[in-house]
């Protein structure tokens, strides 16, 4: 059982909390048995369990499955989890996973894909991926100076479809939306003053939404390569919404149509 915090597979691990090393390393952190459930769902590869005797008594039958998958299982008392573990209270496994190349379906795609820039808050990517793989969307590109896709805090939010959906980071964002426009994927973008609302659209063809940061929104830059230009109708006095319930406002729009083959009024 490993007790000391001076270990250096607990320094390796404890240095994965920072996105620098998280580049640098090519790994990234697991926490959590639901987390880890997921990835043994779709096969993720583990490089390192580390787990508490309660834990491996509680789940025999994950705790199996993971030895399996993982070539280097630890025994690790309490303290040593908590150092490893980003969350206040670990419930008593954290796993290291190798980062991999996430591929984006190939252009022209079918159905919708969003495209997010400078997006900061790990929970609101988060939230993006899990509704975005509730809805059938194909994937998300996020612009090279966003979040860090591979947050612990962004897996958590993701509620686990972080492994179900393509997230790839964009070194030039602007260049691959208007790649993408050039092999006939239409591009919208959501603004206050748009004359159309998002309704409006025919999401039942190759799709790209763009959408930005928290606080700006997106770049004049972005927003002129947009197709069409689209909002979400608010109440006088209401500024915006929050990027993630924007999101779902489209993505369920688009699933709505698609579903019913229901042609755009």
């Amino acid at each position: 059982m490993l007790t000391s915090l001076q270990n250096p597979l607990v320094k390796q691990m404890r240095k994965l909390h920072a996105a620098k090393e998280r580049d640098l390393q090519q790994m990234f952190l697991l926490e959590g048995t639901h987390l880890l459930e997921e990835a043994c769902g779709v096969d993720y590869p583990l490089e390192v369990v580390c787990f508490t005797p309660e834990w491996q008594a509680r789940y025999p039958k994950l705790w199996e499955q993971v030895t399996q998958r993982s070539p280097r299982c630890e025994l690790v008392n309490e303290a040593v989890l908590k150092a490893v573990a980003t969350t206040v209270q670990p419930d008593g496994v954290v796993a290291v996973a190798k980062r991999r190349e996430p591929v984006v379906p190939s252009i022209p795609w079918s159905g919708l894909t969003l495209a997010l820039e400078t997006l900061q808050d790990p929970g609101n990517l988060g939230t993006l991926i899990r509704t975005a793989a509730a809805t059938g969307t194909q994937g998300i590109w996020l612009s090279a100076d966003s979040v860090d896709p591979a947050s612990p805090k962004v897996l958590r939010a993701s509620a686990g479809q972080w492994f179900r959906l393509p997230v790839a980071v964009s070194a030039d964002l602007k260049s691959d939306v208007i790649r993408a426009q050039q092999q006939g994927v239409q591009v919208i973008s959501t603004t206050a003053d748009a004359p159309l609302t998002y309704w409006e659209i025919d999401y039942q063809q190759p799709t790209l939404v763009l959408l930005g940061n928290e606080g700006a929104g997106l770049s004049s830059d972005l927003l002129s390569t947009a197709d069409y230009q689209v909002r979400i109708p608010l109440q006088s006095g209401v500024e915006s919404l929050n990027v993630a319930i924007a999101a779902a406002l489209i993505l369920y729009e688009a699933l709505r149509q698609t579903s019913h083959s229901s042609p755009v009024a």
